[in-house]
């Protein structure tokens, strides 16, 4: 067990928990560069209902500049559960220099009322990568959080959109470039919006590319169709389709709320194989990103051993101005030892069962 105190923070710091409605969180979210759909108020109110999560916010002189939605789970009729906080806390204030003073205060904020106040364990998974700087890994480390036992660290390629189209095109792979001409002279149509219409149309082609290839996917897509629904419209994760004269054949669907656009899901129908609309989908998307003021393309998740057709597609698309990144990883406190035995059991419980029907098919 880690030894837990209660660590008062530096002067001018002040937090505060749970004081936010939805709308505000949602406006909130504007402010900050890291910023990110997993952030999003309705991210964890479909995944675990809107009494299950929290909101902490760091002020430094009364102004806000970090933070946090943790998503809360507790094992029924007892007070152990986990409080895990995904792709935050959120610190980098737009137009703002850096202040890593912030995170460390905000990740203290966070340990002292979730794992001290709530006796909790309390979990995160920040937007941190190997290649920042190094301080950041010792940050968290002396404010009482160790990393989590048992992880493989996620990689995903970061593609640096900030050149012109010219250089970004010029910096693909000569087959990502072939096939991207290709996709240019077949005269396929574009479609983009945020409705449910739309949503659905990718969930169709998500559905049989998913039974075509038979892999698990990690993220729910149909969570998503409801995420969408609740967001804001300045929130709403953009979806785009290509048509050719036999229909959809491919869809992709992206959100962009901080200065990183994220790419979640992409899939391409039974009757597109050959249409090249992926090719051409992600270059109309990027041409857009650029144009709503975005700096990075994150193609979120690479594994160039299980999925190397996958890896080729997005490094060949990123070329030049890609790079390759690990996350940091996970980290957790707690105070409570019990609670903290507890999650772990129920946690291997859960990976056995998810073994158990992948083996079995029933995916």
């Amino acid at each position: 067990m880690l030894d837990l105190k209660l660590r008062e923070l530096g002067s001018g710091y002040a937090s505060e928990v749970d004081t936010v409605d939805e709308r505000t969180w949602c406006q909130l979210l504007g402010r900050f560069d890291d910023a990110n759909i997993y952030q999003a108020w309705s991210y964890d109110e479909v995944r675990c209902g809107r009494h299950n999560i929290s909101h902490l916010l760091l002020r430094d002189r009364g102004k806000i500049v970090a933070v946090a939605q943790s998503r809360i789970v507790k094992l029924p009729l007892v007070s152990i559960g986990i409080a895990y906080v995904r792709w935050g806390p959120l610190w980098r204030l737009r137009q703002t220099k850096t202040d890593v003073e912030v995170f460390r205060q905000v990740i203290r904020a966070l340990r002292n009322e979730y794992a001290y106040r709530r006796g909790l364990v309390i979990r995160l998974f920040p937007v941190l990568f190997e290649t920042n700087s190094p301080c950041f890994e010792a940050i968290i480390k002396e404010e009482g959080f160790s990393t989590v036992g048992g992880q493989s660290r996620s990689r995903t390629i970061l593609m640096d959109i900030t050149p012109s189209l010219k250089d970004l095109n010029e910096g693909m792979r000569p087959h990502w470039k072939r096939e991207l001409k290709i996709a240019e002279r077949k005269g396929l149509e574009i479609v983009e919006g945020t409705g449910d219409e739309l949503f659905e149309s990718v969930i169709q082609i998500h559905q049989e590319m998913v039974s075509r290839k038979k892999f698990v996917e990690g993220n729910d897509i149909n969570q998503f169709r409801l995420m969408q629904a609740r967001l804001p419209d300045h929130l709403k994760m953009r979806v785009m389709v290509c048509r050719s004269n036999s229909g959809i054949c491919a869809g992709v669907i992206c959100s962009a709320i901080g200065s990183t656009a994220i790419y979640l899901f992409g899939a391409t129908s039974n009757t597109g194989m050959k249409a090249n609309g992926s090719y051409l989908l992600h270059w109309k998307l990027i041409e857009q990103l650029k144009k709503d003021g975005c700096r990075v393309y994150d193609l979120n998740g690479i594994n160039p051993e299980s999925n190397p057709g996958t890896y080729k597609f997005k490094n060949d698309l990123a070329g030049k101005h890609g790079k390759d990144a690990c996350l940091l990883g996970r980290f957790e406190s707690y105070d409570n030892g019990v609670s903290y035995l507890c999650i772990k059991w129920v946690e291997r419980l859960g990976a056995f069962f998810r073994r158990l029907r992948k083996a079995h098919g029933n995916v």
